[in-house]
């Protein structure tokens, strides 16, 4: 039977990381692949009784259909949250959304049209390039350094290729861990203002910063409403509840709920309550404190053990919070190639090709550290620098 799909699925494919994630099911794996939080930090106890409190009081209501902007009080709450992060919002300006990867497709929905452009960095998050190709898109990249996205470059980029907007994650940028500097955000905003261009903030990892100082999201700045704010409780509490928001204006906010409406209804109104009761009653702040802690010990670890065992001419980033860190190999080194010899050693990672939109940067690779252990970060990177130091002997 011939089957008929749509024409967009031509340039849409499985992600890579999903397709690895399958082989970290067999115990011996090490693996530096996934964006996965440490699951022993997750608050499970809490969540426990949080559940109990939401269903022994408000069960009937928790399982019934809810408003597809949110459960009011959680609306209340992330407003609280966002404001306590510089950017001035009311619960009216939140939009409850299932994860923060749902508002990347909803975008998508109301302001790209076959043949749009999307400036991105170069590299970006490779379910969001996944996201937007899904609506029959061209990427342009914006090039980027050890302090982020080179705000410099946006003028000649945004008069050349009149994108829609710009997708940018400032803080601990996955794939590599950078952190957008502070006076960079002001450049850029105030370029975005002067060309009408809306900014895609995605701030998934701002909480987990474990050194330096906090910078001010791009939301902050925005005084004309130009930037979509999002964020998620993915990384500070668990990924399976499934809960992000979006700050927006209004016009914005209304048309992303429409989407919504047609995309899933609502989010889980169980899960939004089970989240509001935890951050109402127990301590959230002593927890993300406690996975900042064991995130900064693991990439202390990964970075040691990076410096004692690579070869020389592989580089790597040195972030100052989440969950990622980002490895240039010398050139000729061709990282999926090295997926394969380090499968035959029992660790992974991801090669760095899916991060960039035209599938180049087969000489870069993402690691994870903050769902391994420390001694699993030693062990696993001991046998990968075996690996890197075999190709480079094959290359030289």
């Amino acid at each position: 039977m011939n089957i008929r799909f749509a024409r967009r699925m031509d340039s849409v494919h499985a992600s890579t990381i999903r397709e690895i994630l399958k082989v970290t099911e067999q115990p011996e794996i090490i693996s530096f692949a996934g964006g996965l939080p440490a699951p022993e930090l997750f608050p499970v106890d809490d969540l426990l009784s949080a559940a109990e409190r939401v269903l022994h009081e408000t069960g009937a209501s928790a399982l019934q259909y809810s408003p597809s902007e949110g459960y009011a009080p959680l609306r209340e709450s992330l407003a609280a949250e966002s404001r306590r992060r510089g950017i001035d919002c009311s619960a009216e300006d939140i939009l409850i959304t299932t994860g923060s990867q749902q508002p990347l497709d909803l975008a998508g929905k109301i302001f790209l049209d076959a043949g749009d452009c999307v400036l991105t960095e170069s590299p970006t998050y490779m379910a969001a390039i996944q996201a937007f190709q899904t609506f029959e898109v061209r990427f342009a990249t914006v090039p980027t350094d050890d302090h982020g996205l080179i705000s410099e470059e946006l003028p000649a980029l945004i008069e050349r290729e009149r994108p829609k907007f710009l997708y940018t994650i400032p803080n601990f940028q996955n794939p590599t861990g950078r952190t957008l500097a502070a006076q960079r955000r002001k450049t850029l905003y105030s370029i975005a203002a002067r060309y009408g261009l809306i900014v895609i903030e995605d701030d998934p990892y701002g909480c987990l910063r474990y050194a330096g100082k906090t910078i001010p999201p791009l939301k902050s700045l925005d005084t004309e409403g130009i930037v979509i704010y999002l964020s998620t409780v993915s990384k500070t509490i668990a990924p399976g509840l499934r809960i992000g928001w979006v700050v927006a204006r209004e016009e914005i906010r209304r048309k992303l709920t429409i989407v919504k409406q047609a995309a899933d209804l609502h989010t889980s109104s169980l899960d939004q309550r089970i989240v509001h009761r935890y951050l109402t009653d127990f301590d959230s702040s002593a927890h993300i404190e406690r996975i900042r802690q064991a995130y900064g010990e693991r990439y202390a670890i990964m970075d040691a053990t990076l410096r004692e065992t690579m070869p020389p001419g592989f580089r790597w980033t040195h972030p100052e919070g989440g969950m990622f860190l980002w490895v240039t190999c010398p050139e000729g080194v061709d990282t999926n190639e090295l997926l394969r010899e380090a499968l035959l050693r029992k660790v992974i990672f991801v090669p760095g090709q899916d991060f960039f939109p035209d599938s180049s940067g087969q000489r870069f690779m993402r690691l994870n550290f903050s769902n391994a252990s420390p001694d699993s970060i030693r062990e696993g990177i001991g046998r990968l620098a075996e690996v890197c130091k075999d190709a480079v002997h094959a290359h030289a």
